[in-house]
């Protein structure tokens, strides 16, 4: 059993999302078995929660073993994890939190997969927030996308708006009041059966970028439920985005200097 108390007025589902890896893993059959309680009494519905309710899932001892992610590489100053698809940044951070003071520095979205950076302390998060700020970290990532490219590989610069109520993004290719300029870089590494396989650099990084952008250009991502081609996920029983961040690389300064030295790698494989 895990119990948790409620920060912020939300609901069942979002919380948990949000708090408990292992629980979200198996919502759905948590509440069909009536296996949360919310204040001491047993729910089978999605409730609202207000800030001071205590939550508690009764999962099993094979539910909560399911891994949120697995470690990269640690430091004393840096803990770099290969985050599993279906786990929240924020429910992440908090698991890794009985751990230690563990501070996510950027976020990955909940059905992306690998590599997520967080500081051990306030002198790495606040080195680290800079260094994402002022793009001194390249990062790369993979997936497999609708096979409509035009080249094989090419930069591309367009305006993107988010649409708050949608929870969306849109992308344009002229500049839009409210818009910012995106650049997202692209290079296909295989294809097969109107699929490819591509590698990506974000030379900006924004809100659903590499989703939005390749569906814009007629080429999303396969399995993305958002901004993808329904034909083509259900084609392939495709629902979450095959989307990976695949490496990263410092250019820093600093305390933190030691990190260039390095490439860090997820062990998330994509195939056809």
């Amino acid at each position: 059993m895990k119990t948790f108390t409620v920060k912020k007025n939300t609901n069942l589902k979002d919380f948990t999302d949000s708090t408990y890896p292992q629980g979200s893993f198996c919502f759905p059959r948590l509440l069909k078995a009536k296996d949360i309680r919310v204040n001491g009494v047993k729910t089978g519905v999605d409730v609202a929660l207000k800030v001071g309710d205590t939550v508690a899932y009764y999962t099993t001892k094979e539910q909560e073993a399911k891994s949120s992610h697995s470690a990269i590489y640690a430091d004393e100053f840096v803990y770099i994890a290969d985050k599993c698809s279906g786990v929240n940044t924020e429910a992440l951070a908090e698991e890794l939190k009985e751990k230690g003071d563990f501070r996510p520095v950027h976020r990955l979205d909940r059905n992306t997969c690998g590599l997520i950076v967080f500081a051990k302390n306030e002198d790495a998060e606040r080195g680290l927030l800079q260094a994402f700020k002022d793009r001194q970290v390249t990062k790369i990532y993979q997936c497999i996308c609708k096979n409509n490219f035009k080249k094989n590989s090419e930069i591309l610069t367009a305006y993107l708006k988010k649409d708050e109520g949608a929870a969306k993004v849109k992308v344009y290719d002229k500049p839009i009041y409210g818009g910012v300029k995106i650049v997202t870089e692209y290079k296909v590494i295989n294809s097969m059966d109107g699929l490819a396989l591509i590698e990506v650099i974000l030379h900006t990084g924004k809100t659903h970028q590499i989703r939005a952008h390749m569906a814009h250009i007629g080429c999303p991502v396969l399995g993305d439920e958002k901004y993808g081609d329904e034909a083509l996920n259900a084609r392939y029983s495709a629902r979450r985005q095959r989307l990976v961040a695949k490496r990263l690389q410092f250019n820093l300064s600093g305390n933190l200097a030691y990190l260039n030295e390095k490439i860090f790698e997820s062990n998330f494989v994509l195939s056809f």
